[in-house]
């Protein structure tokens, strides 16, 4: 069992489950400060926890507070985070300035990837990951959260790369990266949105219990690199490819227009998608997250009941 870092604070819930050795998932807060609107985000936010308990496993949103990491929030630090407009996006590069300031951040893939493996947390629920923005080869524009997946034992279920960044590219990077990426019960390379992106998935699990094996296998083998657990949205939720491929291309001509760059991308992107889709591609977000809860418990809990202890 891993001795949660100092400076982290735990709820009395998350610090009794990781003393135990019981399941417990990490949830990222970017979602819900600058992922969707008010009140949509805090009941994504409450509905999940929901799920994963419903599941036998302890949801630990993760986020600082007050300059504090903290893993496991209540309903007033997810309003906290869902309205104030003092909550900044927080990725790795900017933790510690958060901290020395005493202020509010907002984990991103990358950093809740960090502070849950600080705090002792194997598996992470989140909507989608970050790549390869298009046009890198212009902007080097990547993101830190394919460096964190090569570096970090952490295995982060998603519904794959976010459909608004090059995913081929993406795929290739974490190759090289040497993070397995594995598409649960399918074969295709899931495009957030939409079901099939048109990549082939590297490696494949048909079961929750596959996938703690695999987690267990590569680091018993002293391997440090995370895994990329690609769940695809539930059919009948997805947006397919060739109706929402004109949108995003849209929303990035008139992102490019404006000017607007950096960590302030996606955010926008998001937003205006949701605008262009009347709101469609929110409720498919929440749908999405809601099924990576399902899928992230259910390994948290094989991976806990493993031989090793989940440790």
């Amino acid at each position: 069992m891993a001795t949660p870092h100092p400076r982290l604070t735990l709820t009395e819930e998350v610090a009794r489950a990781l003393r135990d050795g019981l399941p417990v998932v990490a949830l990222e807060s970017t979602i819900i400060s600058h992922g969707m609107p008010y009140p949509q985000n805090v009941e994504m936010a409450t509905g999940v926890e929901e799920i994963i308990r419903a599941e036998g496993a302890v949801p630990a949103t993760i986020a600082v507070l007050h300059g504090t990491p903290r893993a496991g929030l209540d309903r007033a630090d997810l309003e906290l985070l869902a309205t104030s407009p003092e909550v900044g996006k927080a990725s790795l590069r900017d933790l510690a300035h958060v901290m020395a300031r005493g202020g509010h951040g907002a984990t991103t893939v990358a950093s809740t990837m960090r502070l849950a493996a600080l705090a002792g947390i194997r598996v992470f629920v989140t909507g989608g990951i970050g790549g390869v923005h298009r046009g890198a080869e212009r902007s080097f524009d990547i993101s830190a959260d394919l460096t964190e997946l090569a570096t970090t034992p952490v295995a982060v279920v998603s519904a794959g790369v976010k459909s608004v960044l090059d995913i081929g590219l993406t795929l290739e990077r974490l190759e090289t990266l040497g993070v397995p990426v594995i598409t649960y019960g399918t074969d295709d390379f899931p495009a957030f949105y939409s079901r099939v992106s048109g990549f082939r998935s590297p490696l494949r699990a048909d079961s929750p219990e596959e996938i703690a094996a695999v987690m267990r296998a590569q680091w018993g083998l002293g391997m440090t690199a995370g895994l990329s657990i690609a769940n695809p949205v539930p059919e009948a939720e997805e947006i397919p490819a060739e109706r929402i491929d004109g949108i995003i291309e849209r929303a990035l001509a008139e992102m490019a227009e404006a000017g607007i760059g950096g960590k302030e991308a996606t955010p926008y992107l998001l937003r205006r998608i949701t605008e262009l889709t009347a709101g469609e591609s929110l409720r498919t977000n929440i749908a999405l997250v809601r099924n990576n809860a399902r899928l992230g418990a259910r390994i948290a809990v094989h991976y806990a009941a493993g031989t090793d202890g989940g440790s």
